[in-house]
């Protein structure tokens, strides 16, 4: 086959260390949108980028050259130095680890609006009651002693 193609759709979930509430309205449209340029300086297409106070959701599609892992780390990396630059949040850091969740390209738009609506969703369910939901939807084994630390 001459030419390599794909398309894979995930769901890239990180939160704030200790889930801290830092991430305030006024910042975080500034903060989603820094956030989609890292993805498409990436390589990578950033459908939408939305969240709360202690976490963002992005839909991105990965490009064919770069490992889940990578990217985020390239995401959570530059956006912590611009938000201590930019955002004059000194001490800020993003928690360690992430969840990332493939989906289907027919799914897109559902998860674009979901993310979009990340303010309204948490007026009735907490950042892990989802996250917990996320992992059991996409049947990823975990060990609850291991994910919010």
């Amino acid at each position: 086959m001459p030419q390599s193609l794909s398309l894979v759709l995930i769901h890239v979930v990180f939160s704030t260390k200790d889930r801290r509430p830092v991430l305030n309205p006024s910042l975080r449209p500034a903060l989603h949108a820094y956030l989609a340029g890292v993805s498409r300086t990436a390589g990578c297409e950033c459908y939408r980028v939305g969240g709360t106070a202690d976490h963002v959701h992005l839909a991105l599609d990965l490009a064919r050259t770069r490992t889940v892992a990578g990217l985020v780390e390239t995401l959570k990396v530059s956006s912590s130095k611009w938000l201590k630059q930019e955002a004059g949040l000194a001490d800020f850091a993003w928690q360690r680890g992430y969840g990332a969740f493939s989906v289907r390209a027919s799914e897109r738009e559902r998860l674009c609006r979901y993310i979009e609506r990340q303010d309204e969703h948490h007026r009735i369910r907490t950042f892990e009651e989802e996250y917990r939901e996320l992992l059991a939807r996409h049947e990823v084994a975990f060990d609850e002693r291991f994910v919010w630390g």
